[in-house]
């Protein structure tokens, strides 16, 4: 364990950051971090976990600091207060270094094992995103979800089967020109398709919630969505491309 903290302290080289934000989900902290680990070591690449606790008012933080008494991979942030999903992503693109980025929820229903599949997905295009088709949800879940997804594929036509599927893997450089907004992490593939870079789209494992309590339902979920589809609608009308420039000598 030592000889593995001090690999992790003094060796600047991340390659893959891995970002959980969380809130109230204690019970998951240990397992969750657990297959994490199991998962990415044995790939041989510099890797870091951060989760960032949006204000949680269960003994999240302290889980969270007994696990990084357990796995040096893991450092961990804590909001003032509850900022929301995106905001937590936010702070995660802000305080990580990996040249990959992979994004996953904290209640254990997104499978740490799909990663290399990810990861092996992600060789030919910009962004992956997972697709629940078997998704482990209560029935209002999984008919909210189904209905936002054709509401958005009405208006923005961008091909995303599954827009809240928090799970992706995806370069740091399509972070580039990229909005803060609550929401954000439902839209960022469309993002990066307005931008002209690929997306691909891969199957992933849905678990079954075993603790903790989904922080999502149709307000927040489906009627949130809506004033955003028309800002995505108009920037995709007003924005301009990031890849700007003519490559020149001299």
């Amino acid at each position: 364990m030592n000889d593995l903290r001090v690999f992790f302290s003094w060796n600047n080289v991340v390659e893959i950051s891995v970002i959980v934000p969380c809130f109230n989900e204690a019970g998951n902290v240990l397992p969750l971090m657990k297959e994490l680990a199991e998962t990415l070591r044995p790939l041989g690449r510099p890797f870091e976990i951060l989760y960032v606790d949006d204000g949680s008012t269960d003994e999240t933080p302290a889980r969270l600091a007994g696990a990084a008494e357990l796995y040096p991979e893991l450092r961990f942030i804590r909001h003032k207060r509850n900022f929301g999903q995106s905001a937590a992503f936010m702070t995660g693109f802000q305080n990580t270094t990996g040249d990959i980025i992979i994004t996953l929820d904290a209640d254990m229903q997104n499978d740490p094992h799909d990663i290399p599949g990810l990861l092996e997905e992600l060789k030919s295009c910009d962004m992956v995103c997972g697709i629940r088709l078997k998704r482990h949800d209560t029935f209002i879940r999984r008919v909210s979800g189904r209905i936002a997804n054709r509401a958005r594929n009405m208006f923005l036509k961008d091909g995303i089967r599954d827009a809240g599927c928090a799970y992706r893997a995806f370069y740091r450089r399509v972070l580039v020109q990229l909005i803060a907004f609550r929401g954000l992490h439902r839209f960022l593939p469309t993002l990066c398709i307005i931008h002209g870079l690929k997306v691909h789209q891969v199957e992933v494992n849905h678990r079954p919630r075993t603790s903790g309590t989904s922080k999502y339902g149709i307000g927040n979920r489906l009627f949130a969505g809506i004033y955003d589809l028309f800002a995505m609608r108009w920037y995709r009308k007003r924005h301009f491309s990031p890849r700007r420039t003519e490559s020149h000598e001299g």
